[in-house]
């Protein structure tokens, strides 16, 4: 259009220098910059169009360039019937489906029609006005586009025979094109994170964006606008400090580096192996990196020069460093906090501050330890346990009197009962011994030594040695003795026939 507007500039000027300055052809060719012949021919078409100085004002340049270059007479090619675009556009979609084989389908029915060349000519310039393709320009260093190949590899293991089928984990840089792989056992969580942290490694520094495809592993949910990540997916990003910003969904062109990633790989990699047996993911791997250093040192032809070079020239200095050490895979989960302010994982309880009771919170699990979130805060952690049913309690988390109790032990109440005298020590020590389990005694021991407040510790010394006599080792037996004063009367029994049950009293360095 800027040539044709030229032209039309200069065929006004023509016809002004000549129907209103009465110049001659060659003053005119002179002042306009074009030939003698040229002149001449327009004013030849402008007297064949009727048009006379000054020209209409409603005239512009696209109405005076048709009135003085009419359309000629069609040509053969124009009467060409033309393919039914849509009905091609939407059998490519089919699998399987080739633009030569529409094109041979087309000629049967025209054998006169379009070549082949022409045929796909005239499909590209179509199919751009459906949907014109925004041209992505990649800045060094902004972007990493990651996901899995579509071709498999397989793996036999050598104790079983059996025959699996390992993934390709696949990373491409969008400046330089510089390519990562690696196999994986399958497509889940642990291994898409492992990628990406291997992904990092590999290319020595962190992108300012990560774009994977709408993986069910990563993103939960996918959305066009606000897709919903997993959280360890998340995780990981925060800790690297990058940005995870998905494909959008039925919208290759959003990753179409890493498509083209995957084409190469499978062509330059996986093509390679395919008469190979491996038996085991490290020997795949292995033969994986040798290939993939020779992909990425191999010069392409159209840029003459290797993804590697342009690595070092363009993503390389652009990088974020990465972090002092590497992401460690943790698994995360909701929960609500119990009435016994602990929370559940893995069947096994932890602790949190008892003020969060019917909270929810964050778990954050990773191979050592358990982390606990509350609105995004840390409020506490523990160290992992796997005993199932079991709890892992901190004494600050629980109340005032929880806490009280928790401190309470078989070593504590003998020391406390030592201290009234001998004789309550060793009925507070058959008390103890008298449960299955000492925790049981805790109360009634509490309650035995807590009598030396109302009666005196010398009254309750005599009344335990009463009651060891008579086999009386219960709070409730020695409160009737202090209240029947019979602390005070002299024992008629030998000491050597007093109750001995105690004889098999574990003593104080059985609890400790």
């Amino acid at each position: 259009m800027p040539r044709k507007r030229l032209s039309m500039r200069k065929v006004r000027e023509v016809l002004r220098l000549k129907w209103e300055g009465n110049l001659s052809h060659r003053a005119i060719a002179q002042s306009c910059g074009v030939s003698h012949s040229t002149v001449t021919e327009y004013l030849r078409r402008a007297q064949e169009a009727g048009l006379s100085w000054p020209l209409p004002e409603e005239l512009d340049e696209d109405q005076l360039y048709w009135m003085l270059f009419p359309k000629s007479a069609p040509t053969q090619e124009s009467v060409t019937p033309l393919p039914d675009w849509q009905y091609i556009h939407g059998e490519l979609r089919r699998k399987g489906v080739t633009r030569r084989l529409l094109w041979l389908e087309y000629r049967e029915s025209h054998p006169d029609g379009y070549g082949y060349s022409r045929f796909c000519e005239l499909y590209r310039t179509w199919a751009k006005k459906l949907d014109p393709p925004m041209r992505l320009t990649h800045k060094a260093g902004e972007k990493m586009f990651v996901d899995y190949a579509g071709q498999t590899v397989p793996v036999v293991d050598l104790e079983t025979g059996e025959i699996w089928d390992a993934n390709i984990f696949i990373a491409v840089l969008g400046a330089s094109n510089y390519t990562y792989a690696e196999a994986h056992r399958a497509e889940d969580l642990p291994n898409w994170i492992a990628g990406h942290v291997a992904a990092f490694g590999h290319f020595r520094g962190v992108p300012e964006i990560v774009t994977p495809d709408n993986l069910k592993a990563g993103v939960k949910h996918p959305s066009r606008y606000e897709p919903d990540l997993n959280p360890t997916y998340l995780d990981m990003a925060e800790h690297y400090g990058t940005v995870v910003l998905p494909a959008r969904i039925r919208r290759p062109k959003d990753k179409a580096k890493v498509e083209a990633g995957v084409l190469v790989v499978e062509r330059w990699i996986l093509a390679r192996l395919r008469n190979c047996t491996f038996f085991g993911l490290g020997e795949l791997n292995q033969a994986i990196r040798k290939l993939l250093k020779d992909l990425n040192y191999r010069e392409m032809k159209h840029l003459e020069k290797s993804r590697f070079e342009l690595f070092e020239e363009l993503d390389r200095p652009a990088l974020k460093p990465l972090p002092t050490e590497p992401y460690e895979f943790a698994t995360w989960k909701k929960a609500r906090v119990h009435i016994d302010y602990h929370v559940e994982f893995e069947k096994h309880y932890y602790s949190v501050p008892h003020e969060l009771i019917k909270e929810k919170v964050w778990i954050r699990a990773t191979r050592l330890t358990v982390e606990i979130f509350h609105k995004h805060l840390r409020v506490t952690s523990h160290l992992r346990c796997s005993a199932k049913g079991r709890h892992s309690t901190h004494a600050e988390h629980m109340p005032p009197n929880h806490r009280y109790y928790a401190e309470w032990s078989p070593a504590r109440f003998l020391h406390w009962a030592e201290e009234i005298g001998p004789q309550t020590r060793n009925v507070i020590d058959a008390a103890l011994n008298a449960r299955r389990h000492p925790q049981q005694a805790y109360r009634t021991c509490l309650g035995i030594l807590s009598l030396a407040k109302g009666y005196s510790q010398d009254r309750l010394e005599a009344a335990s040695g009463r009651a060891l006599a008579s086999g009386i080792c219960s709070y409730r037996g020695i409160k009737n003795i202090l209240d029947a004063g019979l602390d005070q009367v002299p024992l008629e029994e030998p000491a050597s026939k007093q109750f001995d049950a105690h004889a098999k009293i574990r003593g104080p360095s059985y609890y400790q």
